[in-house]
């Protein structure tokens, strides 16, 4: 477990649950020290005056740099199956995953 900056746990097991990972005992208690001082820090950024500071989505100006969208023409059937494990009226037959 990890504590936050208002001094709850956090439960590194349950957090890894979430998502998806499997921790030996050694890397929960690893990385509950890398999360206790990724909070730290957080908690100093918060300390910090920011009055007057403009919010931004990056620390530079960020220019599109995308081509224009266009229509072009895409594979022909044949090609974009040639290579399928397995296909149906021309689809690719994929398997089904269901999770609980």
């Amino acid at each position: 477990m990890s504590t936050n900056n208002s001094g709850k746990k956090i439960d590194v097991a349950y957090v890894a649950q979430l998502a998806r990972l499997e921790l030996t005992g050694e890397e929960r208690v690893r990385l509950a020290g890398q999360l206790d001082r990724i909070l730290e820090y957080v908690d100093q950024l918060r300390q910090l005056n920011v009055d007057g500071i403009e919010p931004t989505a990056h620390a530079i100006p960020q220019v599109n740099v995308f081509r224009s969208d266009e229509a072009r023409p895409g594979l022909p059937l044949k090609e974009a199956l040639k290579n399928a494990p397995q296909r149906m009226n021309d689809l690719f037959v994929v398997p089904k995953v269901v999770e609980d």
